[in-house]
């Protein structure tokens, strides 16, 4: 009875560690988003592309991070949210920006359903090479279809209505800043939730050993294509948001650039945390603005340079690292 009691009582305080950890990160999140909104009033635009960047970091960490999937094309993810929440708008003149968010949730999903089953049937580096020639094909295919997509000119016409029919999209881009804020706030909480879930606990096993999985009856594959389906379902909200905020679709949504840089940006906050992912593309995005603005003609040397002193020096990326020394410390003192 008594060894019944430390378990339950010890299940209650794991419970009790990870609700305070994560009221402490959404506070820490709302209180770098007021200091942002604060700092650059005149540059919310910047702010809540940030945003969209960061829930496409976030779902590529569902993949890569948590389930060891390597993809270079999640882009095509975001671009199909981005382009399914324009085209409703631009071509069926459905404006509500809560229907335009569920088309790109619903396009980055189904986007992800098939990334999956192709990525899937792969390993190792034919998996980079796959997720390559998909973000290609997704890229032609949206060039090429320029009567929906408007092509390399971009689909324009996008003009989303009042949020509740209250908040309009206004020139400044307050509505589109706490529109995106209050979205990435709802999307992290329940990422929170799905990676501590017994599906989200079978991913993470799928990445330290599949075989063992197997060998218990369960499926890898269909989990890592119901993960990859969730994954495109956030990518879309990003997509749908940067559509919304921006009132425009580009081919960049789709382009390999996008793509590596959301991968650089995990790596550089930390693989398998949300935190990490959320906080890599703060630094990255921030840094590159600010070294641009200062040297537009070798800012890309400077970006190289961080990034070769993370990968050298904290290789589980900045908060990676700066939470296993905290973890150390603490073990040391108790």
């Amino acid at each position: 009875m008594a060894l019944v009691m430390n378990d339950e009582n010890q299940r209650l305080q794991h419970r009790r560690g990870f609700i305070s950890r994560d009221l402490a990160g959404i506070a820490v999140i709302i209180a770098i988003a007021a200091i942002g909104y604060f700092a650059f009033p005149d540059n919310l635009a910047l702010l809540t592309r940030m945003i969209t960047i960061a829930l496409l970091v976030l779902s590529l960490d569902l993949v890569t991070g948590y389930c060891g999937v390597a993809t270079l094309g999640h882009a095509a993810l975001f671009g199909s949210g981005a382009y399914a929440a324009g085209i409703l708008s631009a071509h069926y003149g459905i404006n509500d920006p809560l229907l335009m968010m569920l088309a790109g949730i619903t396009g980055g999903a189904l986007a992800g359903l098939l990334c999956g089953a192709i990525i899937l049937r792969a390993h190792g580096l034919p998996q980079l090479v796959l997720s390559i020639a998909l973000i290609n094909l997704f890229h032609e295919f949206a060039n090429k279809a320029s009567s929906w997509t408007g092509g390399s000119d971009g689909l324009s016409g996008i003009a989303p209505d009042p949020v509740f029919g209250l908040f309009e999209f206004d020139l400044y881009g307050h509505t589109a800043f706490f529109f995106g804020m209050a979205l990435l706030l709802i999307v992290f909480v329940l990422l929170r939730f799905l990676v501590r879930s017994p599906f989200g606990m079978l991913c993470h096993a799928i990445k330290q050993d599949p075989l063992r999985i197997r060998a218990m009856g369960a499926s890898p594959k269909a989990a890592l294509i119901r993960m990859y389906a969730i994954s495109g379902a956030v990518a879309g909200v990003g997509g749908a948001l940067n559509a919304i905020s921006t009132q425009v679709v580009g081919l960049d949504s789709l382009s390999f650039t996008q793509s590596a840089e959301a991968l650089v940006m995990l790596v550089l906050g930390g693989t398998g945390s949300l935190f990490g992912a959320l906080s890599g593309t703060v630094i990255f995005m921030l840094f590159e603005d600010y070294v641009s603005a200062a040297n537009p003609f070798h800012w890309l040397t400077m970006v190289g340079a961080l990034l070769i002193v993370v990968v050298l020096f904290a290789p589980k990326g900045l908060y990676g690292t700066s939470a296993a020394v905290v973890s150390r410390r603490r073990e040391q003192r108790s």
